[in-house]
Parts: C-alpha cells; sequence; structure tokens
C-alpha cells in the first residue's frame, strides 16, 4: 500500500505525520496482513483503507497518548531514508536514535494481528515490548512479522497470560478481547505498582471496567477518531 496514502489515512488520528520510514513499516505489515489473512483469521476486515483507519489508527491514536513521541528521537533521524540492501519484504534496520524516556516494559495482552502492540513498536522504537498470544498460527504471525519490520527490543510470548510473571509491566494494553470480565483482572495482575492499563474498548465498557476495579485510578477516557463508541480508557495502579 502507498506509504503516502497512509500518511493521509492516519491524519486523523495523530498530532504530527509520521517518518518515511514508519510509514514504509506500516505498508508492509499491512501486505503480510494481507497475505496471511488469506489463511489465517487475523481480521474480519479486508480493505487496506479500512485497515488503516480501524487498526493502525486506533493503535497509533494510542502511541501518542502513552509512549514517547517521535519528536524524542533523535532529529536527524527525519533527515534519513532506508537503505535498499535488505532482504525483499523486509525493511532495513532503523536509522539511529537516542533514547527518550522510556518504560521498562510494555505488554499488549491477546495481541491477536499485532494490534495495538506492533502499531506502539513502531512509534517508539527503543520501548521494550512483549506481545503475549497463544494462539500458534497468530504467534506465528507474530514473529514474521517482526522479523520483516526489522524490530528490535521486542518479544512474543506463545501461552497464557495467567503464565506470564506478575508485576512485569509499567504498562498493558488490551484490544478487542472475548471474555472482557474475566481478562480485565489477568492484565492488571501483570502491571507494577503505579503501572498504567489502557484498554481500547467500546464506551459500553468503560462502567464495566471502573465497576470492576474500582481501586485503580482511571485517569482518563478518549473518544477515538472517526468511530462514534470507541474510546482510550486508562488506569492506574495505586502505588503501594
Amino acid at each position: 500500500m502507498d506509504s503516502t496514502r497512509i500518511g493521509e489515512l492516519l491524519g486523523p488520528f495523530l498530532s504530527a505525520p509520521l517518518t518515511e520510514f514508519q510509514l514504509q513499516q506500516i505498508s508492509i505489515y499491512i501486505d503480510l496482513l494481507l497475505r496471511w489473512n488469506s489463511r489465517v483469521n487475523l481480521t474480519a476486515i479486508r480493505s487496506p483503507d479500512e485497515i488503516v483507519t480501524r487498526h493502525f489508527g486506533e493503535s497509533f491514536f494510542a502511541a501518542r497518548h502513552l509512549l514517547p513521541a517521535e519528536e524524542d528521537r533523535d532529529p536527524a533521524s527525519h533527515a534519513q531514508t532506508p537503505t535498499t540492501n535488505s532482504l525483499p519484504g523486509q525493511v532495513p534496520a532503523a536509522p539511529h536514535t537516542k533514547a527518550p524516556s522510556l518504560l521498562t516494559k510494555a505488554i499488549d495482552l491477546g495481541s491477536g494481528a499485532g494490534f495495538p502492540g506492533i502499531p506502539l513498536k513502531i512509534w517508539s522504537p527503543a520501548t521494550p515490548l512483549t506481545l503475549i498470544e497463544s494462539n500458534h498460527k497468530k504467534d506465528a504471525f507474530l514473529r514474521e512479522t517482526i522479523r520483516a519490520l526489522t524490530l528490535t527490543a521486542i518479544d512474543v510470548f506463545p501461552g497464557r497470560a495467567e503464565d506470564y510473571p506478575a508485576a512485569s509491566a509499567e504498562l498493558v494494553t488490551l484490544r478487542a478481547v472475548e471474555h472482557f470480565a474475566s481478562v480485565l483482572p489477568i492484565a492488571v495482575r501483570l502491571l507494577t505498582p503505579g503501572g498504567r492499563l489502557a484498554l481500547l474498548v467500546g464506551q459500553s465498557q468503560v462502567e464495566q471496567a471502573q465497576a470492576l476495579f474500582p481501586d485503580l485510578h482511571w485517569a482518563f477516557s478518549q473518544s477515538i477518531p472517526q468511530s462514534a463508541s470507541r474510546v482510550l480508557l486508562s488506569g492506574l495502579v495505586p502505588e503501594k
């Protein structure tokens, strides 16, 4: 998919344009997603434009509120473009960036096709990230995407979140999961004291989340652009 078109579609979700390097990563990601989706049920959305707005747009909207922004990177990286000596279908290593103020670790729980986790990583390449996905086919897709985008400081945990060590991350993201009420306690368990839970959910689930965990400091609920009911809900675990 053309990077210019991707940038146009993402405009309403961002406060500043992505770099050409990031747009190339997204283009390769979309090609992989469409190819794999023909044999593995990754998304019901087939239109590339709608994939950008529904999946990437929502994910980058969350990223810009949760993680170090692109302007925290070395300004010189904006002038650099990827070289062409990479493998076919694979982007080259990202330009050198300085280390902004980063989280110790972030987790995307039930990552599925990689949303919002991989866009969060594209947005903030130096943030350590774990994708938790127990479905073996989706796990394989995530690993192939990580390889093709040459992402670093990212891994996939191919198991149940209940088996992942507790209090492991300062940020846990959760999007479009089944059995929301039963998964939410698992997500909170993964957070360190003072950590942030970020939910990409429907407006109807906001009160449910707040009722299930009234002790969390629910920081904000922001409407997602181009959506009638989707929101980014953020809650902080109290410090001990």
